[in-house]
């Protein structure tokens, strides 16, 4: 097993995970087997609990582990499917040594962060890097393992120390390590200044860790003279210094690295020189594809934390995914949910008229998930403004649920109906607790991972984006379920629930007779979609916001071939033969 760290210096938040997933694309490209580590030297034992301000999204895996959003990262760029183990956390680790010592495990010996804690790191990534994550069997590769935080942080040291024993370990040839840092520009005349990084090699090699590359963020290209000062005082050679500037979008990170031959070097330190070139055709094709989108579809994403994109990257990401399959430029119009409701017309009457235009305005809304009362109100009206005017409309697990309320209360007549999230004693109780889940701990205690869904006809468009007529599969995160006792009602002025789960008691997905696209699920699709596969029911929103729904469905093909890397863009007439290719391997999500 070979082993590729990448740690961060001068300021968090520099794209280590965009760094080392791109590491492992470029390495998967070259025929290597890649899978991914993420270290988070925080002491809750996942991000469960965790709210989004403190850590953006909380990115759900199969197996129902709540982790790091980096993960969400690895598992888009290398196409593989971690488990909850992906994700080592300070609290996991520390739980662990704890059990054992419990049980009397370590023979009454005194029980200490060196060697006891550090033997624990070290043994978790050596078990965990030979768990397959890409459908075949046997161990990868490679191992990419991306050290959260900051090269200096106090509560990354225990980790630190275990990865400087580690490199010895595993010996030298097995060990590589790719250091992330900053080169700001300062002055007028925009000097490149080298010694942020310079402190951050210093710290770095003092706590006995030396790096092989250098992946240096900046604004514009580094200058050549640049680079050779960081080789001087950085100790690593010019060549190995690799330039991750900013670019139009994400997927050229990967090509930056390889046309700055930085797999090259990571090989020769690997020992794996006899490796084939990479190939990143598809990739780079996909890159230059996003880049020439033109003909914008805008979408008004309703919800709670609007200022904060990070809460909801994995939505963000499927909606790219399926807008690049359908050739359009995604104009994401961001609503905060409170400015829709009347309270906002009397307190922030400018915030009021801007949300509502702007929802007015957009092409589809989505109401993502959520937790709380804050913005629910806004949410219904969102629903029920897609609804009534027959704007598409996609609701994603809260927003699934409040789509129910708006349509007792507004349909059914049932104007109390309500969420008990929200009103525990509603008289028509449209949402309620699940019974299996606890109500006295909140940190894993959800319905969570990958759940089966059985759909209840083909004649749906849910059956015909899936192009699956029997089950879906995809993963979930929430505590409240449509009431089954009202199902009957609702369906039967028009609300159809066209998928259910095994029992038949779990409501999974929603459509609207008689609407061009109004679908709720309660899962979270965003979890799988990929790049060049997005997710069926994102690209159901675009398809019905851009006019190309009808020639979509009624010409979607039984299998689905290869990709039209084009990077024009094309009509809707002309334009669904590319979208059924750009959706390769969407009916694989379903499997």
């Amino acid at each position: 097993m070979k082993y590729v760290l990448v740690t961060g210096g001068v300021v968090s938040g520099l794209g280590k995970g965009v760094t080392a997933s791109s590491i492992g694309v470029v390495l998967k490209a070259c025929g290597l087997r890649v899978t991914s580590i993420k270290i988070d030297p925080y002491l809750n034992t996942d991000a469960g609990t965790m709210s989004p301000f403190e850590h953006g999204e909380v990115f759900v895996l199969d197996d129902g582990g709540e982790v790091d959003l980096d993960l969400g990262n690895y598992e888009r760029f290398l196409d593989v499917t971690l488990t909850r183990d992906n994700n080592i956390t300070t609290g996991k680790i520390y739980q662990a040594v704890i059990e054992k010592e419990r049980r009397g495990d370590f023979l009454g010996k005194t029980v200490q962060v060196v060697p006891h804690i550090t033997d624990a790191i070290q043994d978790w990534i050596e078990r965990v890097a030979r768990v397959p994550v890409d459908g075949h069997d046997g161990s990868a590769d490679v191992c990419v393992i991306e050290l959260g935080g900051t090269v200096g942080d106090i509560e990354s040291m225990p980790f630190i120390e275990a990865l400087r024993q580690f490199q010895f370990r595993v010996g030298n040839s097995n060990f590589c390590l790719v250091h992330v840092s900053l080169v700001p520009v300062l002055g007028v005349v925009g000097e490149q200044k080298t010694k942020p990084t310079q402190h951050s090699v210093r710290e770095l090699r003092a706590l006995g860790l030396t790096p092989d590359l250098l992946a240096c963020r900046s604004a514009q290209p580094l200058e050549q003279a640049t680079k050779e000062k960081l080789s001087q005082f950085c100790h690593v050679p010019a060549a190995h210094i690799l330039n991750i500037y900013d670019v139009s979008n994400i997927w050229h990170i990967p090509l930056l690295l390889r046309d700055q031959q930085g797999h090259l070097a990571i090989l020769r330190k690997l020992q794996l020189s006899s490796v084939p070139p990479p190939d990143l055709e598809k990739w780079a094709a996909r890159a230059e594809r996003c880049d020439n989108l033109s003909i914008p579809v805008k979408i008004a994403m309703v919800g709670k934390y609007t200022g904060l994109s990070d809460s909801y990257l994995s939505v963000l990401k499927a909606l790219q995914h399926a807008c690049i399959a359908c050739s359009r430029k995604l104009v994401l119009e961001w609503v905060a949910a409170t400015d829709l409701e009347d309270r906002a017309k009397e307190e922030t009457p400018e915030a009021y008229d801007s949300a509502w235009n702007t929802l007015k305005n957009s092409h589809g809304v989505l109401v993502p998930g959520g937790f709380g009362d804050r913005g629910v109100q806004g949410k219904i009206l969102a629903a029920t403004y897609a609804r009534t005017n027959r704007v598409p409309y996609l609701g994603i697990c809260l927003g699934m649920q409040l789509a129910v309320v708006e349509f007792a209360r507004n349909v059914l007549g049932l104007k109390d109906a309500n969420s008990t999230e929200f009103d525990s004693a509603t008289p028509h109780p449209c949402v309620v607790f699940m019974p299996e889940v606890s109500k006295t701990h909140m940190g894993g205690t959800m319905r969570l991972g990958a759940r089966k869904t059985l759909l209840q006809t083909a004649d749906c468009i849910t059956a015909k984006l899936y192009q699956k007529d029997s089950f879906l599969d995809e993963r979930h995160r929430h505590r409240y379920e449509v009431n089954p006792e009202l199902v009957e009602s609702l369906e039967a002025v028009g609300l159809r629930f066209v998928g259910k789960d095994e029992t038949g008691r779990r409501m999974e997905v929603l459509e609207l007779r008689g609407h061009p696209y109004y679908v709720g699920v309660q899962f979270h699709p965003e979890f799988k979609s990929r790049p060049g596969k997005p997710s069926a029911v994102f690209l159901g929103l675009i398809l019905a916001a851009s006019g190309q729904m009808d020639s979509y469905i009624n010409g979607a093909p039984t299998s689905v071939t290869a990709r039209n890397h084009s990077a024009t863009n094309s009509t809707p007439d002309s334009n669904h033969a590319e979208i059924s290719q750009a959706s390769e391997g969407l009916h694989s999500l379903a499997v």
